[in-house]
């Protein structure tokens, strides 16, 4: 490791620019595998024997303990260096895929991903808060950016990269490609992430809380799984959430009584960091109304190819990878706040583009909008990430980084859940499978993809109020100083 008292500006800028190329790679992995297992279902069950339903726990045993157990590595990396938890998660989730490629069975693939979901909670929980650690204030919107591109190419290229590996090579390499990049990006953590001194502190845990919330996340998890399969108008979704309900206010009323909780609440009364992190779940949650609706519109509805609509799909990844850095450049020169607030403005405009999508059309019309609300997007997202992680002191980084990424991960699953209740609905009240009834019964469908999109639009707009309030507090705080 490099030794920072020494370094000169070169030296600097070279080993910060390793640093989140090291950061960036596992966020890629660690985001890539909670979408690239899906294409690979079908294969699995055939192949060990199982049934459809048993596989696709290889997905949801994975988000559940990754979502689980990133405040707690957050909270430890607090206290013992986000480095060190970093490094130690990147050996262990490239261990966990090594071991998920071998075909013993699915308790032993089980077991594979909760070893690959520790490792990604270590680096995903730590990761915003090396970078902005290691980036000086000047930069930090440019390198939010940056990593914002490794999850959303994590992300949305996941089922087009395991269908290309499944193409040619069997399922289990879709976890054994992530071993070569693993290994190479520990070694390039090895020499140049900084070697930074111990803390003094007394380590301490809220074990109980941390039991708390793992409780709630995974009932909560499970509930929104059996409403997806099984509709989410019966008692166990209701159980469930009920259950997730009670066991999250039994986790915050501990973490406000005990003197070194998991979560120090305090960091709430931060305007500034609450405000960015609501708006940041929300935006996820807008961002995947649009990731379940368009499949279905553009081949089912439009008659298009898979190939065709997932070309049109690859328009947001595509768009953030130019846009984000030129957004991060423009918010570290200018008012951030300004610049998130342009960015949800037009998220928020483009949901009206969304919801005059219909059977007739036409296709620049349809690539315009998407175009559109893809720069709206990477105009907020680096900007506010910035925002939220400068908000808070270097003791509490740790925790702040994983609140960031959890809101990521609970923002995609409620945007999921969320637009298929709401763009389905209306269609399963006259068919057990609605998604058949797409070509044959169109209007139906459009309804209830206009119902959705009014939906995304009302969430943006309550997205759009939250920034701009943060942008007149901000204003009216830099007057006050002045």
């Amino acid at each position: 490791m490099i030794s920072t008292k020494s370094l000169t500006k070169n030296q600097q800028t070279k080993r910060n620019i390793m640093v989140l190329i090291a950061v960036g790679m596992f966020v890629f992995m660690s985001t890539l595998d909670a979408s690239i297992v899906n294409i690979a279902l079908p294969s699995i069950a055939h192949d060990l024997h199982i049934g459809s339903n048993q596989s696709t726990w290889t997905v949801t045993i994975y988000l559940i303990v990754v979502s689980g157990l990133m405040i707690l590595f957050g909270r430890l990396g607090d206290q013992v260096g986000q480095i060190r938890v970093f490094k130690v998660g990147t050996v262990i989730f490239t261990v966990g895929s090594l071991i998920a490629g071998f075909n013993f069975g699915l308790l032993f693939l089980l077991f594979a991903r909760v070893v690959q979901a520790f490792g990604a909670a270590m680096t995903m929980s730590n990761s915003f808060g090396i970078l902005t650690s290691t980036f000086p204030p000047t930069q930090r919107a440019r390198v939010m950016a940056m990593n914002g591109i490794f999850v959303s190419i994590g992300l949305v290229s996941g089922p087009g990269l395991g269908g290309l590996i499944l193409q040619f090579l069997p399922w289990n390499c879709i976890f054994w490609i992530n071993v070569p990049i693993g290994i190479f990006a520990i070694i390039i953590g090895y020499f140049f992430f900084p070697n930074l001194p111990r803390p003094e502190k007394i380590f301490t845990i809220d074990w109980a809380g941390a039991i708390l919330f793992f409780a709630t996340i995974s009932i909560l998890f499970f509930g929104v799984e059996y409403g997806q399969n099984s509709g989410f108008v019966n008692l166990i979704f209701f159980g469930c959430t009920i259950l997730a309900v009670i066991l999250f206010i039994s986790f915050l009323l501990r973490e406000q009584k005990i003197k070194h909780p998991l979560i120090d609440l305090t960091i709430f009364k931060n305007r500034i960091f609450s405000i960015s992190v609501l708006a940041a779940f929300l935006t996820f949650v807008i961002s995947f109304f649009m990731t379940i609706t368009m499949p279905f519109y553009l081949q089912d509805l439009l008659g298009w190819s898979p190939g065709a609509s997932g070309l049109v799909m690859m328009i947001f990844p595509v768009v953030l990878i130019i846009v984000g850095p030129i957004s991060g450049y423009i918010a570290d020169h200018h008012n951030k706040e300004v610049i998130t607030a342009i960015g949800i403005g037009i998220v928020a405009l483009t949901q009206i583009g969304f919801i005059l999508f219909g059977r007739w059309t036409p296709v620049w019309f349809i690539l315009l909008v998407m175009f559109i609300n893809s720069i709206g997007n990477a105009l907020f997202q680096s900007p506010n990430n910035a925002l939220l992680m400068s908000s808070v002191p270097k003791t509490r980084l740790g925790v702040a980084g994983s609140l960031s990424a959890l809101a990521r991960n609970l923002g995609m699953i409620c945007g999921i859940s969320i637009s298929t209740v709401l763009t389905f609905s209306q269609m399963k009240v006259q068919s057990a499978d609605a998604a058949d009834m797409i070509s044959n019964q169109p209007d139906l469908f459009v309804n209830g993809m206009h119902l959705t999109y009014w939906g995304a639009f009302i969430v943006a707009v309550a997205s759009f109020m939250l920034v701009s309030y943060r942008l007149f507090t901000g204003y009216l705080r830099n007057k006050k100083n002045q």
